[in-house]
C-alpha cells in the first residue's frame, strides 16, 4: 500500500511528466502527445516504486540485475524520456532537443543513443517478441530481474504479438509482464471499429496469461497490480484502461491528438491544465 503522502508525490511527478510531453511536442512541432499522456501515471509509478532501474546506469555494480523496461509503443518516445530525465538517466535540459536535427532524442527510441533504453522500438507488434527473448535469457542465467513491456492496445492487432504471447505461456516466462494502454484509440480511430480486440481479457487468459484489468490512472492500482504481477507466478498481462490525451481536455479521447503538435496557443491552455 501507498501512503497518501506517496501518492500526492507520484501524482505530482506525473503531472510534471505530462508537462514536459507537451512541451517537447510542442518545440519539436511533431510528434505523439495523444499516447503519450495517457501513460503518464503507469510509468511514473513503475520507475518511482516498482522497478529497480539505476539512475546511474551501466556504472552501477547491480547493472545486470535491473529490471528490462519496453516502450514498444515507441512512438510514445516523449513520454519515456521525461521519464528518464525525471529518473536522473538523462538530463532535463535535453528533453528540448527531442525530434531536433542531430539530436540523441529521436522520435522513436534508439538504443545506443542514451542510456535507459533496452531496444530500438517503433515497428508496432516487436516489443513482447523482444521481451520475450530478454525473459528467457535471464531465466536461463538465473537472474532475478523481470521484463515489462508496455504497449499500445492498436498494436496488439499485429499478429506478431498474439504469437508472442503464445510464446511466453509456453517457456513459463513468470518474470515477464505486459502493460497494455487501453486507451482504446489509435490513428484512425476507435480500436473497436478498426479492428476489434474486445473481449481482450478473455483472450489473454485463453492464451493461458494471468490478467489484471485497472484503471491505468489509479496510482494505487497501478502499484498493486504491478506488484501482484511480479508474483504471480505466470506471464501476466495488466489492461490498463486510460484516457488518451489524459489532463488536456481538448486532447481527451479525441484520435486527432494521436500525432499532432499543439500550437502556441494551447500549449499556454495545457499547460494551465497540468498546473503550470
Amino acid at each position: 500500500m501507498l501512503t497518501e503522502s506517496e501518492k500526492k508525490e507520484l501524482q505530482s511527478i506525473a503531472a510534471k511528466i505530462r508537462r514536459n510531453i507537451v512541451k517537447m511536442v510542442h518545440n519539436a512541432k511533431s510528434g505523439h502527445p495523444g499516447g503519450s499522456l495517457s501513460g503518464a501515471d503507469i510509468l511514473t509509478v513503475l520507475y518511482e516504486k516498482c522497478l529497480f532501474i539505476p539512475k546511474e546506469w551501466d556504472k552501477c555494480p547491480e547493472f545486470e540485475n535491473r529490471d528490462r523496461f519496453i516502450i514498444s509503443k515507441g512512438h510514445a518516445s516523449p513520454l519515456l524520456y521525461s521519464i528518464l530525465a525525471q529518473h536522473g538517466i538523462i538530463e532535463e535540459k535535453e528533453l528540448m532537443t527531442f525530434r531536433k536535427y542531430n539530436s540523441k532524442l529521436q522520435g522513436h527510441p534508439a538504443k545506443g543513443y542514451i542510456p535507459g533504453i533496452e531496444t530500438s522500438t517503433g515497428s508496432l507488434g516487436q516489443g513482447l517478441s523482444i521481451g520475450c527473448g530478454m525473459a528467457l535469457a535471464l531465466k536461463l542465467k538465473n537472474n532475478p530481474a523481470h521484463v515489462v513491456v508496455y504497449l499500445g492496445d492498436g498494436e496488439l492487432q499485429e499478429g506478431s504479438v498474439w504469437e508472442a504471447f503464445m510464446q511466453a505461456a509456453h517457456r513459463k516466462l513468470d518474470n515477464l509482464i505486459a502493460i497494455i494502454d487501453r486507451n482504446r484509440l489509435q490513428i484512425d480511430g476507435c480500436t473497436e471499429n478498426v479492428m476489434a480486440l474486445d473481449p481482450l481479457e478473455d483472450k489473454l487468459r485463453a492464451f493461458k496469461w494471468e490478467v489484471i484489468e485497472i484503471n491505468g490512472h489509479d496510482i494505487e492500482e497501478i502499484y498493486a497490480a504491478v506488484e501482484q504481477a511480479k508474483k504471480c507466478g505466470k506471464p501476466c498481462a495488466i489492461v490498463a484502461n486510460t484516457v488518451k490525451g489524459k489532463g488536456v481536455s481538448f486532447m481527451e479521447n479525441q484520435a486527432g491528438w494521436h500525432g499532432k503538435a499543439p500550437n502556441d496557443e494551447q500549449l499556454q491552455l495545457a499547460l494551465k491544465e497540468l498546473g503550470e
